[in-house]
């Protein structure tokens, strides 16, 4: 992967729920790995997409937001946007696209 910064990456587990953070973004929950791994994508991509397009504002309520952050989820945005996929990028983990027989 490039050297671009990314939030960390948590996986916590409580009554026999994932739970995976992105830290200081969000999170993702589900009853497996693979559920709370797709809840977080989803979340990301409403984020990032919302922030690319102009609908999704930051308070100045909340204070200063992290301008990593903020560049993280513009990239991401960004990378939907050209129809890109997200995951590679979020988890470090190259996505191989299988051929339709």
């Amino acid at each position: 992967m490039t050297g671009k910064w990314t939030p960390e990456l948590q996986l916590r587990e409580s009554g026999g729920r994932c739970r995976l953070i992105l830290a200081g973004v969000t999170y993702g929950n589900g009853d497996t790995l693979q559920e709370a791994g797709n809840d977080l994508l989803a979340r990301l991509f409403d984020l990032a997409t919302g922030l690319f397009s102009g609908q999704t504002r930051v308070s100045s309520a909340l204070g200063r937001p992290d301008p990593r952050v903020l560049e993280f989820l513009w990239e991401l945005g960004e990378t939907v946007a050209n129809g890109g996929d997200i995951r590679p990028r979020v988890l470090g983990i190259p996505v191989q696209r299988q051929p339709l027989d």
